[in-house]
């Protein structure tokens, strides 16, 4: 009955509605229904907003909710004050949610009502935020997804995302003051190692833990670097949501687009940029996490004046656009937006230093990057071989390589060359090359066989183009203007028509945006291509100074005399703009650079007087000029090059490769060092200015050395003065130097402190080798405490440099502090027994040092003892050499001792000490319980037979050591015979050293027996061990069993014809040896001709010596030509 009746008020009609005949509608069930799903969608609203509520409340509106709620009976007094008893805000509103959100529907809808009703910014961005962020993201897809494909670093292979930036401390002077690719050729694109690295998505964030999120980034690069490229794929990654998810708004613009406005207000210029963000003030609050993108500085028409700007704090007023950048970067303005400027690095530097939070460096492509690019672009193999190999030997090209789209210029021209079938032709200035681009660029588009007339007009056109952009890119070049507006390219008669040929398309970029439409040459090499191309024409016929555009000038008629004041100008400009101008205007005086061009420019002929003149002029040039050697007389050695007048730079290389630069070093000289040590991989990675200098060399070459990797300037007699120079080199922020040499020269305590103070500040010196000097305990002390600062040096020689005890204390408190020095080498300083205990004790403490050097320095047993002892609780030292120190029995006791607990040392230097057979005993009983030494060196230590069968004895069951010298020890047959029985079982030992002692035939004949069965000995030394034939024969008979030995010496032995004739057979066996020294060992003629014959079969030896063996001098050539004719592979010393 119940369900029943249940049914009978289902159907109750008087309780439904006629809905289309049959259907209808129940009141009471749509009522509870709906009631049902509002409330469901009151609590899902709050749950879908919780986000948005935590990021945008702020304390004020968290008050006015609460009050909302507490008027509307929806919140208790205790729920409230749970609520604000949280602790910090976002807490606060967790609790809010929650609360609402687990009672019925009236609180999550009296809370959605209040927010949706209320005008205030808090509100407004609840609502609109995730909408307005969408909607801004798609249009700036759209609008950056279309470049995706023309960047330069575009190439999949090289993988973008994966770049990093550079963070950089400043800007140095050759960036606030040079030309960009004068840069990039001093640097060579080159990394500063001690750069930490940044990647792109933490480019927002802060450093530390306990650092804030810069407000103000600066990211600088040469043209061309990837600058625009970096800000459009961060922009694509943010809009895809990759990184910086919490940046609500990003909002790019160019300077370029910025240079059409005068006056605007900072919400105009957001509205004009991004029409599709109606409601602005949202956008720009402070509630929201904005990054306003400022790219381009270089390229802005006005100089943001930092001093006298006005101050500007409404961002509804409308102000000039310099004042309105210069009040936004101040942080007068939109204090709370995020700002990221780029710019080329002379530009950048007008932005004062304590406004910028974080610079960053775009580092170029690197060697692998070019080969990599170049796979890509060629298609074929073949090509990208064949051009990395002409880029090799061309290095100026390779050096502009460094920058991607020089790279990608470079790449395209070459292409076409080789499509065309002018691998002959390749270009190897960088004047041909861009010939060829243009010429390239020209051809494109072009239908082949198209009828003389047309071709001839479409040549006039191409004439008429490129002579318009060519005065374009002039004066625009010294206006230091490099974007053009289309009045600009009104103004110079360029045919906007003609701009959208290939040619046009090629050599000039067209930009639009929202705000303006702007021009700019595809780079800025290209520019002053084209400007050189323009000067070079119409210097034939002007009559006055064309640097004076408007202005009436003195007369100037002829060619040279324009060329003159070119030069002139260029040399005069400190910033250096002109630089690459003249180097292509030299260049275009080579007949190679003006053949692709002809048809193109109106040049005409040239009979070669003109290059013979100006090569002369230039090279006249190098030797005049100041003291120090400027960049701007280096660039006069790059025009050399261009104009492929190349005799005085290739002279000074070869003389700078053989060593032969002692009294040759002019001025001209030393300009084309500084140009080798731009261009030449081989000068800038190691220099060896080694007996070559003087105080006024160093003083003119000293700015171009600074950018250096390697710099060996040993024994050039350098005194103290010297030192103040190199001081000041070392402590310039551009400094790139990681090694130098100063060894052998007469450098005193006053020159190490010059040397100290610039350790205090240097941060790429890794290696200082101060050898042979005489800096003295004194100079040790001041070097001591730049040491305890310095975090850099891992690696410094302070071999007999008379230091003493005090210096070596001085070094010791170094090692109790420093985190760095790796290697120390303080050998032949007479530091003593207590020296060594300083040292010692230090190295107790010490985790960092792994090499450590005291050879002759007269520790005795006491200065060992207390060694051994730092080894018992030392074990990050990997190697310690006491060579001559006068230790016997004593300190080899101790020193076995700790070598028994010691776990770190892997070699241990004993030579030329009196260690005696004791000692080796001693040595003997460690090596049996010791498995972390690798090489032992025990030569000249009175040994004899005993104390080495003691060491073979433990050789047997020893599992670490790899090397053992065993030389001038008095060894006989016996000991030898021990030392075979233990290579039987041995399975480690790569190297056996039994030069000078009396193994005999006997004893050979015992080893050469283990030959045949160790699989794991590499080299054998056994020179002046009293080998004869009987010896010889057996160690032959080895060889052609032993297939593991790779060096053999028997030099100063009695081998004589027949065992060379049975070494001779066993090289034909042989597959292993690669080594075989038999200098001074009576072969005589056929002895040697045995051994030449058997190269011919099927053996590895890269080096054989038969120096010494009564061959003769025509002997010697027959025996030597044979063995090259055999083996073309084999070294042979005869």
């Amino acid at each position: 009955m119940e369900r029943r009746a249940h049914y009978d008020s289902i159907m109750d009609r008087s309780k439904r509605i006629t809905w289309q005949d049959d259907c209808y509608v129940d009141l009471q069930s749509v009522s509870s229904r709906v009631s049902a799903l509002t409330e469901a969608d009151d609590a899902g609203w709050v749950h879908k907003h919780e986000q948005q509520l935590q990021r945008f409340v702020t304390g004020r509106f968290l008050e006015e909710m609460l009050t909302h709620l507490r008027k509307a009976d929806l919140l208790s007094a205790a729920e409230e004050a749970r609520i604000k008893g949280a602790g910090q805000l976002q807490s606060q509103v967790n609790v809010l949610t929650a609360t609402v959100s687990s009672t019925d529907s009236d609180g999550s809808n009296a809370l959605r009502s209040f927010i949706q009703n209320s005008d205030c910014e808090e509100a407004q961005l609840i609502l609109k935020h995730d909408l307005i962020v969408s909607e801004h993201k798609e249009a700036l897809l759209q609008r950056y997804d279309l470049h995706k494909d023309k960047d330069p670093m575009g190439c999949s292979k090289l993988n973008i995302s994966s770049r990093t930036l550079l963070l950089v401390d400043g800007l140095s002077d050759l960036q606030q003051k040079e030309h960009d690719l004068m840069q990039v050729g001093a640097t060579r694109g080159a990394r500063r190692s001690h750069l930490r690295q940044l990647d792109l998505d933490k480019l927002l964030e802060p450093l530390t833990r306990v650092s804030l999120p810069p407000r103000v980034s600066l990211t600088v690069g040469v043209t061309g670097i990837g600058k625009t490229s970096c800000v459009r794929h961060f922009i694509r990654q943010w809009g895809q949501g990759s990184i910086c998810s919490d940046v609500s708004f990003v909002l790019p613009f160019t300077f370029c687009e910025l240079n059409s406005l005068e006056k605007v207000s900072a919400e105009r210029l957001v509205k004009l940029a991004f029409p599709h963000l109606t409601d602005v003030s949202l956008v720009l609050s402070t509630s929201c996490r904005t990054l306003l993108i400022l790219d381009g500085l270089d390229e802005f028409r006005f100089t943001l004046n930092f001093s006298d700007a006005a101050s500007c704090t409404d961002p509804k007023k409308e102000v000039s656009i310099d004042d309105l950048l210069t009040n936004i970067i101040r942080g007068n303005l939109l204090p709370d937006v995020a700002v990221w400027v780029t710019s080329r690095p002379r530009v950048a530097s007008l932005i004062p230093g304590g406004l910028v939070d974080r610079v960053t460096e775009i580092p170029g492509f690197s060697p692998e990057d070019i080969q990599t690019f170049l796979q890509h672009h060629f298609s074929g193999k073949d090509f990208a071989s064949t051009i990395l190999t002409h880029l090799e030997s061309n290095k100026i090209l390779m050096v502009m390589c460094y920058v991607p789209s020089i790279c990608w210029i470079v790449a395209d021209t070459l292409m076409y060359i080789m499509q065309s079938g002018l691998q002959e032709n390749l270009p190897r200035t960088c004047t041909e090359l861009y010939a060829y681009f243009c010429s390239m660029k020209a051809e494109l588009g072009e239908p082949r066989g198209r009828e003389p007339v047309k071709m001839e007009q479409q040549h006039g056109g191409h004439r008429k183009l490129l002579g318009n952009l060519g005065r374009l890119a002039f004066y625009g070049l010294i206006k230091h203007k490099y974007t053009f507006s289309e009045q600009d390219l009104r103004v110079y008669g360029v045919d906007l028509l003609l701009t959208q040929t290939s040619l046009g398309v090629g050599v000039l970029v067209r930009e639009e945006s929202l705000i303006y439409t702007t021009y700019r040459f595809t780079h800025l090499s290209l520019q002053e291509f084209l400007a050189a191309t323009f000067y070079h024409m119409s210097s034939k016929r002007a009559i006055f100074d064309l640097f004076s555009e408007s202005t009436m000038s003195w007369p100037k008629i002829g060619f040279q005399n324009h060329f003159r004041n070119a030069l002139q100008h260029s040399q005069q400009a400190e910033n250096g703009h002109l630089d690459v101008f003249v180097r292509f205007l030299t260049g275009l005086l080579s007949p190679a650079a003006l053949k692709p061009l002809a048809g193109l420019l109106a040049f005409g002929k040239e009979d070669g007087t003109q290059k013979g003149w100006a090569a002369g002029f230039v090279q006249g040039l190098l030797d005049s000029g100041g003291p120090v050697v400027s960049l701007r007389a280096v660039n006069l050695a790059y025009c050399l090059q261009e104009l492929q007048h190349t005799e005085l730079l290739r002279s000074v290389e070869e003389d700078l490769r053989l060593g032969g630069l002692a009294g040759k070093l002019s001025r001209a000289h030393c300009v084309v060092l500084g140009y080798l040590l731009h261009v030449s991989p081989e000068c800038s990675q190691e220099i060896n200015l080694s007996a070559s200098l003087s105080y006024s060399n160093v003083k003119c070459l000293l700015p171009q050395l600074l950018y250096c990797t390697n710099l060996r300037l040993e024994g050039n007699r350098f005194k103290d003065d010297v030192m103040e120079l190199l001081g000041s080199l070392l402590s310039a922020k551009d400094c790139h130097i990681q090694k130098m040499s100063l060894a052998e020269n007469a450098i005193s305590n006053k020159g190490a402190k010059a040397l100290s103070r610039a350790l205090l500040v240097n941060r790429t010196l890794t290696s200082l080798d101060l050898r042979n000097n005489n800096i003295g305990s004194k100079g040790a002390r001041f070097l001591g405490e730049a040491l305890k600062m310095n975090q850099v040096l891992v690696s410094i020689n302070f071999q007999n440099n008379s230091i003493e005890e005090e210096g070596a204390r001085a070094l010791a408190e170094v090692l109790q502090c420093n985190r760095k020095l790796d290697s120390l080498n303080l050998q032949k300083n007479s530091i003593g027994a207590d020296g060594a205990k300083r040292i010692a004790e230090a190295l107790k403490a010490n985790r960092t040092l792994t090499n450590l050097i005291l050879c002759s320095n007269q520790l005795g047993d006491k200065g060992t003892v207390a060694l051994a002892e730092a080894l018992t609780v030392n074990h990050t030292l990997l190697a310690l050499h006491l060579q001559s120190n006068s230790i016997s029995n004593r300190g080899m006791t101790a020193l076995t001792k700790a070598l028994r607990l010691n776990r770190g040392l892997v070699s241990l230097n004993l030579r030329e000490n009196s260690i005696g057979v004791e000692g080796a005993k001693n040595m003997a009983h460690a090596l049996r319980e010791n498995s972390s030494l690798q090489n032992l060196d025990l030569t000249a230590n009175l040994l004899h037979d005993d104390g080495v069968q003691a060491i073979a004895g433990a050789i047997k069951v020893n599992h670490g050591l790899t090397a053992l010298h065993l030389q001038w020890n008095f060894i006989k047959s016996s000991a030898t015979k021990a030392l075979a029985h233990a290579l039987l079982s041995n399975t480690t030992l790569q190297l056996l050293d039994l030069q000078e002692n009396s193994a005999g035939n006997e004893g050979v004949i015992f080893l050469a027996e283990a030959l045949k069965t160790n699989a794991s000995l590499r080299t054998l030394c056994l020179q002046g061990a009293s080998v004869g034939t009987s010896g010889a024969v057996a160690m032959a008979q080895a060889l052609t069993v032993n297939q593991c030995l790779q060096t053999l010496d028997l030099r100063g032995n009695a081998v004589g014809m027949q065992g060379a004739k049975a070494l001779a057979n066993a090289l034909k066996h042989n597959r292993s040896l690669k080594s075989l020294n038999l200098q001074e060992n009576s072969l005589g003629m056929d002895g040697a001709i045995f051994i030449a014959t058997a190269l011919k079969g099927n053996h590895q030896l890269t080096y054989i010596n038969l120096q010494g063996n009564g061959v003769g001098e025509s002997g010697a050539k027959v025996i030597s030509d044979a063995i090259r004719a055999n083996a073309p592979g084999c070294v042979v010393d005869i």
